[in-house]
């Protein structure tokens, strides 16, 4: 029976993209949002060192370097070709750079469906099998791009091949590029038979006009090109790589579009398959297994904390994806890790630094909740019947320093400042007696965070900071019992992490190993690694 809530949740569309670093996905968010009118003209530029940020970049480092190293979500309306029926997208974007792959792997935790964009002359690269290998985990769908085909690159057979291969995902071609990479043509829809050919505009700041031939006109226009191409979706098709709806859904088949971001070739074909192929906002399990489903009374995770978005406002954003019922701005509900009631007031979208007050929010959106200074990455939000989702865990660091303030005067804004960027995830921190408050440790999946840390702490603080990588490159839990025994030993040291876990670091993998063998009644639990 159809309702407020189910239609809502029926038009609703979340997913996020996952590449390797380079592979354009900064600008396909950006192609994205031009084509659903977003923005009136893309910002990218050929060649790193002129490019302009995109619309999700807002950190003052992301913007220099031409890289994604925090997420945002961009909710827009898109009406697909031939309907009336306007969905609604949540993209929720992830960095793109490997050492903030623990950020991607909690935006994974917010959505229903994921975009695999790789590279044409790359192919896979570990970045992308890493973040692929997390939403075959987590059982998230995954359409594949084959981005930049305007440039020089392998053939489609050839790439198609290595995702069979690499990642057991058996390709279906929903579309198939006319001309090889390098001289991008247009696609031929592999479903209908037609060919779709685009026209360059100038530096890709506008949408691509399209042009809709049949068969026989294609053939005409593009000759021995076009019979290439039909050969090529001829053959995926004998050998059943066409597109099952139900194996898509399984994890088992990936559709594929071939596509130029930078071009605005490709990106309607892959807002109209997210819209006709990955799944609406569902249920989802909470810690006692009972399922939330998405008409039962609000509920929400939180899968991101961030300060420092809008240097007017000093204020820090909690991203919640809403899980379960309709969400009215001012409502006050209950944070379940804690049992206190949670005021609403303050609700926004964030496309950027740019804000906009939310009034309404239903399954599958991202809210972004102002002043959440109560809250923290995998906290779950409700209102009258209680759930509690659970926890994201916590990846295996593998870089290690001492952070102090450059000045002794500082001392309680450094504090302040380290204790927000821990919260939000940014880095772990770790504590010991032996240091003391004043010089905690910084404990990261990449030293890119570190970098993150200096800057914000700079910016938003107004504090210099000291760094000193410490030469620990392994991590354990373990207990207060081992504790002890674990400081006595050579190139171990134990600290206590911000959510209370006892952390054992050490020196090398040969040391753990040594210590194993030599104390095996030692408690050394394995954390989550980045590559799981």
């Amino acid at each position: 029976m159809s309702s407020p809530i189910a239609d809502e949740v029926a038009r609703r569309r979340t997913f996020a993209i996952i590449s390797h670093p380079d592979a354009g996905k900064s600008t396909m968010t950006e192609a994205l949002a031009l084509h659903a009118r977003l923005i009136n003209e893309a910002g990218a530029i050929h060649g790193k060192a002129g490019r302009k940020s995109t619309v999700s970049d807002w950190m003052e480092m992301e913007k220099a370097r031409g890289i994604s190293v925090s997420s945002t979500a961009l909710q827009f309306d898109y009406t697909p070709t031939g309907t009336d029926q306007a969905s609604v997208i949540n993209l929720v974007d992830t960095p793109g750079h490997a050492d903030f792959s623990e950020d991607t792997y909690r935006v994974l935790t917010a959505v229903d469906a994921a975009v695999m964009l790789i590279d044409a002359a790359k192919g896979l690269e570990p970045q992308t099998l890493k973040l692929f290998q997390v939403c075959r985990h987590r059982g998230i769908p995954v359409i594949t791009v084959i981005n930049k085909w305007d440039r020089p690159g392998r053939t489609p057979l050839e790439l198609l091949d290595e995702i069979s291969e690499r990642i057991g995902l058996t390709p279906t071609p929903l579309y198939w590029p006319v001309g090889i990479a390098g001289d991008f043509r247009g696609l031929r829809d592999a479903r209908t038979g037609e060919y779709v050919k685009f026209t360059r505009t100038a530096g890709g700041a506008k949408i691509a006009p399209e042009e809709h031939l049949d068969a026989d006109a294609a053939l005409e226009r593009e000759g021995d090109v076009w019979v290439e191409a039909v050969e090529e979706t001829e053959l995926m098709a004998e050998m059943g790589q066409v597109h099952d709806e139900e194996s898509f859904l399984a994890g088992e088949t990936s559709p594929v579009i071939f596509s130029s971001a930078i071009l605005n070739f490709g990106v309607r074909q892959l807002l109209e398959a997210l819209v006709e192929l990955a799944p609406a906002p569902h249920e989802r399990a909470g810690i006692d297994g009972a399922e939330r489903e998405v008409s039962d009374p609000f509920s929400a995770v939180v899968f991101k904390v961030q300060a420092g978005m809008d240097s007017a406002h000093r204020d820090r954003l909690a991203f919640m994806r809403i899980v379960s019922g309709e969400f009215e701005r001012g409502m006050v509900v209950t944070h379940a890790q804690t049992g206190k009631p949670f005021a609403t007031k303050y609700a926004m979208t964030v496309v950027g630094r740019e804000r906009e007050t939310v009034d309404t929010a239903f399954p599958g959106d991202v809210v972004g909740l102002v002043n959440a200074t109560a809250l923290a990455p995998g906290d779950t939000l409700y209102a009258e019947k209680k759930v509690q989702f659970p926890p994201i865990p916590s990846f295996a660091p593998e870089h290690f320093a001492v952070v102090r303030a450059d000045s002794a005067g500082k001392y309680k804004q450094f504090r302040k400042g380290i204790e927000q960027l821990g919260t939000e995830g940014v880095v772990q921190l770790l504590r010991n007696d032996i240091r003391g408050d004043a010089s905690p440790v910084m404990a990261a999946v990449g030293p890119m965070q570190f970098e993150v840390v200096a800057a914000r702490m700079k910016t938003e603080f107004n504090v210099d900071v000291q760094q000193e990588r410490l030469g620990y490159t392994v991590a354990r839990r373990t207990d207060a019992a081992s504790a002890d025994e674990l400081n006595r030993q050579r190139g171990v040291e134990v600290f206590e992490r911000t959510d209370g876990v006892l952390l054992a670091l050490f020196s090398d993998k040969w040391r753990l190993q040594y210590i194993e063998k030599e104390l095996p009644d030692l408690a050394l639990e394995t954390l989550v690694a980045a590559a799981d």
